[in-house]
């Protein structure tokens, strides 16, 4: 986990990488996030000795044209960034959405809800979700089966049943923007143990804007802001 020390303060190296894949010269927008990431860059490393860590302002998020959300790895409360790499579909309902951080940590979700990451000790290799085609979030109960590397490199299977509840309309904030949202509880049994996944969707917009999901016994609970779209 030393890498993500590293990520957690470089939210500007993602988007530069981003911007500079389609030529050799920076637009004047990447200039400006260029200048604005080495501050904030300066600042979270004066954060670090002074045990504060100041969150980027909706002013800087909104000059950004990428699809950004913060990550934060529960157990160590470890923040990082992370910008959506691409998109695709395959033979299962729902939109495979990648993203990734400037040092190669990446997850993949399918409508907003975790099916793998790369890139941890005793990553989330693959997982079985009830999604629909379009909806946002879990979209109907059943088994929920998550494949876990094992030390010894092996495919261990967590299996569960889940159920839904809807918890009802709530207004989150997320830097300085408030979201109204549908709040989705997933209560999840298994041979292995209990989990819960909570999500804070917002259906007019077809987004999960808030989430805490469970990425295996190693890595333990993941929290996503959408920051930008």
């Amino acid at each position: 986990m030393v890498r993500w020390t590293r990520a957690a303060g470089l939210l500007l190296g993602g988007l530069v990488l981003v911007g500079c894949a389609e030529g050799p010269e920076p637009a004047p927008l990447q200039v400006e996030i260029y200048r604005a990431g080495q501050q904030a860059i300066a600042k979270r490393t004066q954060a670090r000795d002074t045990g504060t860590q100041p969150a980027p302002t909706r002013a800087f998020l909104d000059s950004l044209d990428v699809p950004v959300q913060e990550m934060i790895v529960e157990r160590s409360n470890v923040v990082a960034y992370v910008i959506k790499h691409f998109e695709t579909r395959d033979n299962l309902p729902g939109q495979v959405q990648v993203w990734r951080t400037n040092d190669d940590f990446s997850v993949a979700m399918r409508n907003g809800v975790l099916i793998s990451t790369r890139g941890f000790w005793g990553d989330l290799l693959s997982s079985s979700v009830q999604v629909s085609g379009s909806e946002p979030g879990p979209s109907h109960e059943g088994e929920h089966i998550q494949m876990i590397l094992a030390r010894d490199n092996r495919e261990v299977p967590f299996a569960f049943g889940c159920e839904l509840t809807d918890l009802g309309q709530e207004t989150i904030e997320i830097v300085e923007r408030r979201h109204t949202t549908q709040h989705i509880r997933q209560s999840c049994e298994g041979r292995k143990g209990s989990i819960t996944n909570e999500y804070w969707v917002d259906k007019r917009r077809g987004v999960v804007m808030q989430s805490r999901q469970w990425a295996g016994p190693n890595i333990g609970y993941l929290r996503f802001r959408r920051l930008t779209d």
